[in-house]
């Protein structure tokens, strides 16, 4: 008998060696790395115990031109722009993470780091919203900030402050930002109680101006509309009123999610524009556990969640496409990003039915919280080098990962090194179309991802598949933190 797992976990060993995954422990390895990057993607004044090196202090300015002090925060990707939308959607999943893996994060010394990576955004969030139906949602222009290649740290590119209010409303902003500070106030109730109060109280507000003053960001926010356009707010306005039951436990937000004509229906992916797949997740943890009737809107709420994972797991009638390596490929640009969130989302679930020993009937068979895992890990093997490539596509993580991702900060030698000012076209020249890799490794970051043939091109100018923005390994943090 002993013989026989010894032989089967060295077929086992040899199959992620050929794969470029050398054992499970790496999973641990990636969890650190991807709090890392976090520290890299920092604006502001950085903190005395900074990790990330060849980082320094930037942005320092934001918001003066308003009255305002915006510095802090995180830059959206490879850029130095500071989107709210997608940031405020990057700090609900770093707080779902923790809310749901607090455990196993704790387990491998990396809670206090992920609850670092979370008040960086919040922090900020807070300083974004001066006033009740005041929320600052833009900081930079897109246009004149990605007509330059320059570090933070050399920024000499405008940085105007967007913001909505009672006349410029944005539902799908205030409510996103409303969701990521309640979700935040569920990770710190245990850890910092007064933190915790702060964070929701700016939540119930901001639920409140996203309700009462309806219209979609970027109709307010022009500039923002090229970049991170919404496709609509009843998602966001659901996405946030679940989140606010499950901070206050108060039945007004329960009546809103429940009382909603619109569970959402079949949705085909999770993202930072659509969070419909989400509420429907939190929806089905409460028929889970009994606390709403399994009847109505609830019951349409968890058979689209869990239509979502089978069709995830290749086990409905609707399955998502995989890559011929067995990657789950949505979109075209920055696929990894919907793979990472539907990855969480089957993580989670499995977290659910676990709980209450409970199982999916999809049409495919049924289907138990471990067959969810096994599905995760082969998503994660294959982002982390078991895939055709034999490429992991986190930065930093094995000996074989991206060597020119589109970045900025990273693609240029740190100011520690060589302090010369790099100007905002003579950063094209001197680095942007240098054909090497990337003087400072962004350990963490994940790359956009292959094609839907598996193919990835190494190169600075394929922003589609080579830009890792703050978004995409949000998600991951928990599911990397269930696996390690």
């Amino acid at each position: 008998m002993s013989s026989g797992i010894s032989l089967v976990r060295l077929c086992m060993f040899c199959l992620m060696m050929i794969h470029g995954v050398s054992s499970a422990t790496n999973y641990g390895e990636a969890l650190r790395k991807s709090l890392l990057y976090y520290e890299a993607q920092r604006s502001g004044k950085l903190p005395p115990n900074h990790r990330v090196q060849w980082r320094g202090d930037s942005g320092l300015r934001d918001g003066t031109g308003s009255g305002v002090d915006l510095v802090g925060g995180y830059y959206d990707a490879g850029d130095n722009v500071k989107f709210g939308f997608p940031m405020a959607f990057t700090i609900t999943m770093l707080s779902w993470s923790a809310v749901e893996f607090g455990r196993q994060l704790e387990a491998k010394k990396e809670l206090a780091n992920a609850l670092d990576a979370i008040k960086w955004g919040t922090d900020y969030l807070i300083k974004a919203h001066p006033q009740p139906n005041i929320l600052y949602g833009q900081v930079g222009d897109g246009d004149s900030d990605h007509a330059c290649w320059q570090r933070p740290e050399d920024m000499t590119t405008p940085r105007p402050a967007y913001k909505i209010d009672e006349a410029h409303p944005g539902s799908d902003l205030a409510a996103e930002t409303a969701a990521a500070l309640a979700a935040a106030s569920v990770a710190f109730s245990s850890s910092n109680a007064k933190y915790s109060s702060q964070l929701l109280t700016h939540s119930k507000q901001l639920f409140d101006f996203a309700r009462n003053h309806v219209g979609l960001y970027q109709n307010s926010i022009n500039v923002a509309g090229a970049f991170y356009a919404s496709s609509g707010y009843e998602d966001e306005l659901r996405w946030a009123a679940a989140w606010l039951h499950r901070a206050t436990n108060d039945k007004k937000y329960l009546d809103y999610l429940g009382g909603s004509g619109n569970t959402g229906g079949a949705r085909t992916v999770f993202s930072w524009d659509d969070k419909f797949v989400g509420v429907q997740v939190l929806a089905a943890k409460l028929v889970l556990e009994g606390k709403v009737e399994a009847s109505g809107s609830w019951s349409g709420y968890k058979s689209q969640a869990e239509q979502f994972i089978c069709n995830c797991i290749q086990k409905g009638n609707g399955n998502f496409k995989k890559t011929p390596g067995g990657l789950l490929w949505f979109l075209p640009w920055n696929n990894l990003q919907y793979t990472a969130t539907a990855t969480f989302i089957v993580t989670v679930y499995s977290t659910y039915l676990d709980s209450k020993k409970s199982s999916i009937a999809c049409s495919g068979g049924m289907v138990k919280s471990s067959d969810l895992i096994a599905f995760v890990q082969t998503q994660v093997d294959y982002i982390l080098g078991a895939n055709p490539q034999k490429l992991s596509y986190m930065i930093g993580f094995g000996s074989n990962y991206p060597k020119q991702p589109h970045h900025r900060g990273a693609s240029i030698v740190s100011f520690k090194e060589d302090p010369t000012p790099v100007s905002c076209k003579g950063g094209f020249d001197l680095w942007f179309n240098k054909n090497s890799p990337n003087p400072n490794v962004l350990e963490g970051g994940l790359v956009g991802g292959p094609d839907e043939n598996d193919g990835y091109s190494d190169s600075r100018s394929n922003f589609q598949l080579a830009e890792p923005t703050t978004a995409t390994p949000a998600p991951l943090l928990g599911v990397l933190a269930r696996l390690a």
